[in-house]
């Protein structure tokens, strides 16, 4: 993983460096140093004798993180911002070359803990301050009779335990559970009106106002779990299940238990965070079809006959309605457009010689609807021969308390010693990813 932290200033010199492996040379180093100096840094990953530096640049300081295996780069940066905001804490918000030589004593102890022989470890800022004090926590707990960790706590801390949440910290008169699906849809289809790709990318947020130390557990329509309770109960599975093809989970989710069941168990942290991303490429139900017509006529004319078509259900399972806003059509004309002549049976459509478009606004689009717009596009005479490359039309939308993948949430359980009720409230949300219609 990670054989090397170093932090360097921005005129090259070196202010910490700590080896976690044997396997950069020193020449590599030195080399990256003077890339630094010489401001000859164009993109956040330097390949030098074979070893990657990875790096950002806060203030006036580099926090590079050094490796000579296939690393991954992702969890290599989201270490290094996580470093620094352990260092603001630390630093009263404040990481410049002076706050890193005046606390290299701190930094090194800091290091050894967050990162184990190249893996990362503990990151956690609430944890870390219990058990490794600056000069000015000191001074404080001098008149301060609260107990500090001790030496051995912060390896239980690592390994166990639930570092985002802290017993009898948080009491609330109401319990609330806020869930949000939101789901951005993806979409690519011919000029013949073939369906290309499909795919929706979502994630589900959550905002906990839960008292005590509660555990939830979390149901969806994942067809891998309908087939699993259909098994304990010897029944037959439930129709409506989804395929996730990826999915990534907060840190906060037992993973032994979704890779045992598929179940989603975790004590949640207070407040907002991200439960879980995912990914799923079938069975999409696309919310719009949009059939495009477009006719060149010789160098001087292009006439448009565009058709919109809502396809979502037109009731959900709570009997509402569903309605989409915010519709934006970008039809693409060509650029020496010279005149645009437009009719739509629904919202404004109008050209953008900006965007070199037909930018067609729905305010509101009920469902099992279908709106027409019709225009004619004069060219002025080029002398450049080249054809029009025919750009794709694009779609901007959102489709409230609608998932395009299917995605449910059958239930939401919360468990907590004391027995409170808990409210929950769910919201779905669509909108438009790459959502484009070749023409």
């Amino acid at each position: 993983m990670i054989s090397a932290i170093l932090l360097l200033n921005n005129k090259g010199e070196m202010l910490i460096s700590r080896f976690y492996r044997d396997n950069i040379s020193r020449s590599a180093a030195e080399a990256f140093r003077n890339r630094v100096a010489s401001k000859d840094l164009k993109s956040p990953v330097v390949n030098i004798e074979k070893c990657s530096f990875m790096f950002v640049r806060v203030g006036d300081v580099y926090l590079t993180a050094v490796t000579k295996l296939n690393a991954n780069p992702g969890l290599a940066f989201q270490f290094l911002y996580k470093l620094t905001e352990v260092f603001r804490v630390y630093f009263s918000g404040v990481i410049d070359e002076d706050s890193v030589r005046n606390n290299f004593v701190l930094i090194y102890e800091l290091l050894d803990e967050t990162m184990d022989h190249g893996y990362p470890q503990l990151t956690a800022t609430n944890i870390l301050t219990q058990y490794i004090k600056s000069q000015e926590m000191k001074d404080l707990e001098m008149y301060d009779d609260t107990p500090s960790g001790s030496a051995g706590g912060i390896t239980s801390e690592i390994t166990g335990a639930v570092d985002w949440r802290q017993p009898g910290k948080y009491k609330y008169r109401k319990n609330e559970v806020y869930i949000d699906v939101l789901e951005a849809v993806n979409m690519l289809q011919s000029n013949q009106g073939v369906l290309l790709e499909a795919g929706v990318s979502g994630k589900i947020l959550m905002r906990t106002q839960l008292s005590g130390m509660p555990e939830c557990k979390f149901g969806t329509n994942d067809k891998l779990v309908l087939e699993n309770d259909a098994k304990r109960h010897n029944k037959r599975p439930t129709a409506g299940g989804i395929t996730v093809d990826d999915v990534v989970l907060h840190r906060c989710v037992n993973l032994g238990n979704y890779e045992h069941d598929r179940t989603i168990s975790f004590i949640p942290p207070d407040g907002d965070f991200e439960l879980m991303k995912y990914r799923i490429t079938q069975n999409i139900n696309l919310p719009f079809s949009v059939i495009p017509v477009v006719s060149e006529h010789g160098r001087t004319r292009v006439e448009y006959e565009v058709k919109v078509k809502s396809r979502f259900d037109p009731q959900n399972t709570s009997g509402v309605t569903l309605s989409a806003t915010g519709v934006v059509l970008r039809i693409p004309c060509p650029p020496n457009t010279a005149k645009c002549n437009v009719e739509v049976t629904k919202g404004e459509a109008k050209y953008n010689a900006n965007l070199k478009c037909i930018v067609w606004k729905i305010r509101k689009f009920k469902d099992d609807k279908s709106f027409f717009l019709k225009g004619q596009v004069k060219l002025v005479a080029s002398v450049n021969e080249k054809a029009w490359s025919r750009p794709p039309v694009t779609m901007d939308f959102s489709v409230p308390m609608f998932a395009a993948s299917g995605m449910h949430i059958r239930s939401m359980k919360v468990l907590e010693k004391s027995g409170y009720e808990t409210i929950k409230w769910v919201r779905y949300m669509t909108k438009a990813g790459q959502y484009q219609i070749r023409i």
